[in-house]
């Protein structure tokens, strides 16, 4: 069944999710938004890492794991006890798609390792996410902060003369998690022509890398290693923060005809034909003195004011916001950047942001609230005993 009938893309589909943390869960939860069933199984008396981690939590748990847990059941296993690792493996027959990211080798130890799951269900398609993948760096613990300093994200996030930063929020798990959920949907995709699963590997290293886009081909195309810039571009300008009279306001013009306008709203027609500013390079080469000019009109209005008009004249700029101002300016805008949950008994307990993709054809958002450790346990059991 698909959208186009009402249903739900992934309505009919059995996700098993040995999964914790953020890189897996996101991976699932984004399946369980397009209508997959995703059981997701968790150590008894504590279940996944993430329900404990905080501040802050909500009047349901810890918000961290529920960033990444809605519209899913949960069943306590004890991967230690054979009855429990047979319900397992029970589940995994019964699975369209199965997501983990044990340490690699720790599922094939549990007996629940591809090959011999594919045995039983050649359709399973299998997506194993590690840190750094099953070679040479199969027994390093794979943690986004680590990551990001060992793939060099951390190298040009910063000012140039401060220390080097993380991204503000666990990018690389992010990353890694839209590159799973991409490819068990290519997967699904090619089973529907062939019959047969597949085993997907995912780690986080190379999905860091795969994101550094042109900071990455710097290096490989012409030996340039990037450094850190804070929040200048290292081949546009201006595109960087500018300060205001009462703050910053983030400036991106990407070619030569916006720049022209923006020279003209601030009184700066000559800029646009000085030949150190005229072109996008000779820009990039005189950023300095260029924001000196740009600054010295900036500081004469709030930049909230000058957003106003320089999106009124076609040139892409907005004031710093908070993360409580940039969804109510989603909302503004009728973007619908949340949706409110509920529990078992349809009581609403709390709002989260959406999926992110809308449909045409629509079809009914999914809003069932991330599941308390166990709560599905007792019929799942019997559901995998029957």
């Amino acid at each position: 069944m698909t959208a186009q009938d009402g249903s739900l893309p992934l309505e009919g589909l059995v996700v098993a999710d040995f999964s914790r943390v953020l890189a897996g869960p996101l991976a699932t939860m984004t399946l369980a938004d397009l209508g997959a069933t995703v059981i997701k199984v968790e150590r008894p008396g504590s279940g996944d890492d993430t329900r404990s981690w905080g501040p802050p939590f909500s009047a349901t748990g810890s918000t961290y794991f529920e960033s990444v847990n809605r519209n899913k059941q949960s069943l306590c296993l004890d991967l230690g006890s054979e009855e429990d690792r047979g319900l397992a493996r029970e589940l995994a027959r019964r699975a369209d798609i199965l997501v983990e990211n044990f340490k690699p080798g720790g599922m094939e130890r549990l007996g629940l390792g591809y090959e011999e799951l594919a045995a039983e269900n050649p359709g399973l398609i299998y997506a194993s996410i590690s840190g750094f993948g099953t070679a040479g760096g199969a027994g390093l613990m794979g943690y986004d902060f680590v990551v990001q300093a060992l793939g060099g994200l951390m190298s040009i996030t910063g000012e140039s003369d401060g220390p080097a930063m993380k991204a503000g929020v666990a990018l690389v798990d992010v990353l890694t998690a839209k590159d799973a959920t991409l490819g068990i949907l290519a997967a699904l995709t090619a089973r529907h022509r062939h019959g047969r699963g597949a085993h997907l590997e995912v780690n986080l290293l190379s999905s860091l890398q795969g994101a550094l886009a042109n900071q990455a081909q710097a290096y490989l195309g012409a030996g340039v290693v990037p450094g850190r810039m804070g929040n200048d571009h290292p081949s546009i300008a201006p595109y960087q923060l500018l300060n205001c009279a009462d703050g910053p306001l983030a400036v991106a013009c990407g070619n030569d005809t916006q720049f022209a306008r923006l020279a003209g709203l601030l009184g700066l027609d000559p800029l646009a034909t000085d030949s150190r500013f005229a072109t996008n390079t000779a820009r990039v080469t005189h950023r300095q003195e260029l924001t000196r000019q740009l600054e010295s009109v900036l500081a004469t209005d709030t930049a909230a004011a000058w957003q106003q008009a320089f999106s009124a004249a076609g040139i892409p700029a907005g004031r710093v916001c908070g993360i409580d101002e940039g969804i109510a300016y989603a909302e503004e805008l009728g973007l619908e950047p949340t949706i409110d949950v509920q529990d078992a008994t349809g009581a609403t307990v709390g709002r989260q942001v959406r999926h992110p993709i809308s449909w045409t054809p629509s079809f009914p958002a999914r809003t069932q609230a991330p599941p308390l450790l166990g709560e599905h346990s007792e019929r799942l059991r019997e559901w995998l005993r029957s």
